[in-house]
This record gives C-alpha cells, sequence and structure tokens, in this order.
C-alpha cells in the first residue's frame, strides 16, 4: 500500500500540520513582536518616535527660538513703532487723561485767582477784558455759560448789583457787586461800547464759553501755576472761600444756585473753621 494512502500517515501528518500552525501563531504573537519592540525603527513602543503631542510642542519651541518673534527680542512690539495711516484717513483723538493725574484738585485758593487775574492783566491787547471774566466768575460762582451769557442790562450800577440768570433751570438772584468789579465793569464799559453783552471778542460777537476755557487754559500756563486749570475751578473756588469764611450753608447753596444741598455741603467739608481750636497753643 502506498505511504500517501496509509491511514495511519494521513492521520500523523495532519497533527504534525496542526502543532506547525500553533508554533507559527505563536511565533508570530510573541517572538515577533518582541523583535519588533527591539528593532522596528520610527515606534512609539521603544523610545524611537516621540508620541504627536512632544514633536508639536517641541517643533513649536524650536521654531519660537529661531522664528523672528517680539518673546526672543527679534521683533519690536508695535506700539513703540508710530502707527502707519492712510492719507486722508481720521484720526482718533488721545485717550483723555483723569482730572487727578493733571492737577492736586479742582479748586484755587484766593490767592492763585489773584495769580490767575495779574497774568491775564500783562497778557494781550484784551488784559483787562480776560482778568474782569475772572473777577466776576469768581465772586459770583458763575459757570461758563452764565459768565458768557451775561447783558449790561443786568448790571445795575447805580445800586451795586448783579442779576444773575441761573443755567439748568436754576433760581434767578440778585448779587451785589463789590468796589473793584464795579470799577472793572466801567472801565470795559469804556473800552467797548458797543454791543450788548458784557464780554465780546475782537469781533463784536459775545465770547464762547469754549472760546473762554480756551483763554484760561493759556492764562494759567502764563502763570506760575503748575497746573492746567479751567472754568469751573474758580465755581468752586468761590464756594470754598464763602464756607472757609463762616458763610451759612443753606444761604451758600442759594448764592452758588445748588438745588440739592448735598452739592454745597461739600465745601463746609473742606473748610479749616470746622478744626479750629483743637489744638489750642
Amino acid at each position: 500500500m502506498p505511504r500517501s494512502l496509509d491511514p495511519h500517515v494521513a492521520v500523523s501528518d495532519a497533527a504534525e500540520r496542526v502543532t506547525t500552525s500553533e508554533s507559527l501563531q505563536a511565533f508570530l504573537k510573541h517572538d515577533l513582536v518582541c523583535s519588533r519592540k527591539r528593532s522596528v525603527p520610527f515606534w512609539v513602543g521603544n523610545g524611537t518616535v516621540a508620541p504627536t503631542k512632544a514633536r508639536l510642542s517641541a517643533a513649536n519651541k524650536r521654531e519660537n527660538e529661531t522664528m523672528p518673534t517680539t518673546q526672543n527680542g527679534t521683533v519690536r512690539i508695535a506700539a513703540q513703532r508710530p502707527a502707519l495711516r492712510v492719507v486722508g484717513e481720521a484720526v482718533a483723538p488721545p485717550r483723555r487723561q483723569h482730572n487727578s493725574a493733571r492737577r492736586p484738585r479742582e479748586y484755587l485758593t484766593p490767592a492763585e485767582v489773584e495769580m490767575l487775574i495779574t497774568a491775564a492783566r500783562k497778557r494781550g491787547r484784551y488784559g483787562h477784558r480776560d482778568a474782569t471774566m475772572i473777577l466776576v466768575a469768581y465772586r459770583h460762582g458763575l459757570r461758563v455759560g452764565e459768565l458768557c451769557a451775561l447783558t449790561w442790562d443786568q448790571v445795575d450800577f447805580g445800586q451795586g448789583l448783579l442779576h444773575v440768570a441761573r443755567l439748568k433751570h436754576g433760581v434767578p438772584s440778585v448779587h451785589p457787586l463789590g468796589g473793584e468789579e464795579l470799577r472793572a465793569l466801567r472801565r470795559l464799559r469804556r473800552e467797548q461800547p458797543e454791543g450788548r453783552h458784557l464780554f465780546q471778542t475782537e469781533r463784536d460777537a459775545p465770547m464762547t464759553p469754549a472760546g473762554f476755557r480756551k483763554t484760561l487754559a493759556r492764562i494759567g500756563e502764563a502763570s506760575a501755576l503748575g497746573f492746567p486749570v479751567h472754568p469751573h475751578m474758580l465755581r468752586h473756588a468761590c464756594g470754598f472761600k464763602l464756607a472757609n469764611d463762616g458763610q451759612d450753608t443753606r444761604g451758600l447753596q442759594h448764592y452758588l444756585d445748588h438745588r440739592n444741598i448735598q452739592h454745597t455741603v461739600r465745601y463746609t467739608e473742606l473748610a479749616a473753621d470746622r478744626f479750629k481750636g483743637f489744638w489750642p497753643d
């Protein structure tokens, strides 16, 4: 009987093939994988290839070290270079500073008001007009709009009175005029006989609030004051001066035309007379 037809041989060959197949599968699962772990290049398991996140971070680090950036000092910050703009394009105005950064306080002392008046008299052809505007605004605590709107029919030279018309729906009042004010107003009336407004420009037009703000700012720069001034500081100077003189708070409220008395109390809170006698020497 041929060997190929022998049933015992066929069973033995089949068993041998099964054993060989099982050995091959075990080799593929263990030995080949183990060899690949040690010999196959570019694989994460054997340390030849870094993870994707690590590769990206390393590449970004190399790029930051070599590429021109602001971190390694090869590129200047854009804010330090002059900004380019298109010709004819509107330019945004600079950001306005806080009042506390520009000046130490929002009111003037009587000595500082006198410094402004003295500097105004020495400045330009309209020095007397500017000095009179400062004096009247300070003495009567006028807002800049109320000051520029004054007319000659509001001035009573015979009785020495000033009829004040208030803004912001305020209550009109009558203030007495001092001798210095009357002399200054009479001289101003002689120098500008035309027009119904007290304070006029060289074109015989009423002085505008914006014009007086600019004029007062230039006077402040020409004076010995070390900080910029604006017209409303004269109104505050009036309130603090009268409060320091011991004037009644309710009367001061009506004199300055404050609708709420809390706006007047801030002047009396800073009055130095409140603490007089605390430390008698």
